[in-house]
């Protein structure tokens, strides 16, 4: 009699990667060794791109602000420049939302950022 080598579980396991594994492409969603190979690659590119995300967004929300702060003569760092020397502390993404969406507002703390650095200039 063959001893037993946990096939319950061996199962499970296997059932548990091809369900994630469901949509890939070929063979690569059906036979264990391919679809095991995919998705620990696609793993590791998860796992990388949840980093790459937040630095993706923050280069986002600061061409937005820049394009902004330039409608209203300012450049970006100028303009950040002055938010802080103004004691405001608002961070990016809601600074780029505010642009895009709230333009009124955006002006007030462009004319807020310009008094501050006119007032340290002076």
């Amino acid at each position: 009699m063959p001893r037993a080598k946990n096939g319950p579980a061996k199962k499970r396991a296997r059932k548990r990667l091809l369900k994630a594994t469901k949509g890939y492409w070929g063979s690569r969603n059906n036979l264990y060794r391919k679809a095991s190979e995919t998705y620990v690659r696609a793993m590791v590119f998860a796992f990388r791109d949840r980093k790459c995300k937040k630095r993706t967004f923050r280069k986002l929300w600061i061409v937005r602000i820049n394009a902004a702060a330039k409608l209203r003569g300012l450049n970006y760092s100028r303009f950040m420049n002055g938010l802080t020397k103004a004691n405001i502390e608002i961070d990016r993404k809601i600074l780029a939302e505010t642009a895009v969406n709230d333009p009124a507002a955006f002006d007030k703390l462009a004319e807020l950022a310009r008094k501050h650095i006119q007032a340290q200039n002076a």
